[in-house]
């Protein structure tokens, strides 16, 4: 089986190593074409007002100065045109991909171009005991990835679905099971600015985070990180809201036909 490995932390974010490792459990055919810095909150962008580099930094693994998105676009039209992947693992992201966080995702928008281009795809994300740059630990993702991976790719796979998981902030030894979840929802109430001041005197922002209010829901994501487990969502690509397909057919009349 040949995987491809991204994420959107960067080609040199700890929790790609975590992946590899992964990775390296179900197969030793594995490549990695990732982000050259970090994409964090790039969504499913595309570099479209300059070019995308590409560089060889090693075998079997290149840096793109781009988007996760890119990284995808270019592993399978360039490094793997002749031998495209079997599976998409990105990840492991440094922190969750819960909720409405996978709009904003570049991890989770890493495995939808997957998923567009037909391959199995995965997201991988860890939320995290300790934020504290270098204290980070994926320890129980690595524990417990590559085991689910291949339970779940063991089972057909609708068109235009992929996997989103994410593992809980404890250690591996007291993840309480893996749950098959929906997205959740969560309120942060408003937009959160934090407003500060240069040393020329002028205004920048920085995106803060208000109180979190989750969306109640035991089969929810959201309550799976709550109570120590492992979430496993299926997502997909088609975002139609079949519920209000007929009310929009009736106001708009044969127009909508």
């Amino acid at each position: 089986m040949r995987i491809l490995v991204t994420n959107d932390d960067g080609i040199n974010a700890p929790g790609l190593v975590a992946l590899e490792a992964i990775a390296a459990e179900l197969s030793d055919d594995v490549w990695v074409v990732a982000p050259a810095e970090e994409q964090s909150g790039a969504g499913h962008s595309l570099t479209l007002s300059q070019p995308v580099r590409l560089r060889e930094i090693g075998p079997r693994r290149f840096s793109v100065r781009g988007t996760p998105t890119d990284c995808v676009m270019l592993a399978l039209g360039a490094v793997m045109a002749d031998h495209k992947p079997d599976l998409i693992l990105s990840g492991v992201n440094r922190g969750g991909n819960l909720a409405e966080d996978v709009t904003y995702s570049g991890t989770v928008s890493a495995a939808m171009e997957g998923c567009l281009a037909g391959i199995r795809s995965v997201a991988l994300s860890q939320v995290m005991m300790n934020y504290t740059a270098g204290q980070e630990d994926f320890s129980t993702a690595t524990t417990h990835g590559a085991d689910i991976i291949r339970r779940i790719a063991a089972v057909d796979w609708a068109p235009g679905m992929l996997i989103n998981i994410n593992f809980p902030p404890v250690i591996a030894a007291d993840v309480r099971g893996v749950r098959v979840t929906e997205q959740g929802f969560r309120d942060y109430g408003n937009i959160h600015l934090v407003k500060r001041t240069d040393p020329r005197g002028f205004p920048y922002y920085w995106h803060g985070f208000g109180k979190e209010k989750a969306d109640p829901g035991h089969r929810t994501d959201l309550q799976a990180m709550h109570e120590a487990c492992i979430s496993v969502t299926p997502l997909h690509l088609d975002m139609t809201h079949y519920a209000s397909l007929e009310a929009l057919r009736t106001v708009l009349g044969p127009l909508s036909e």
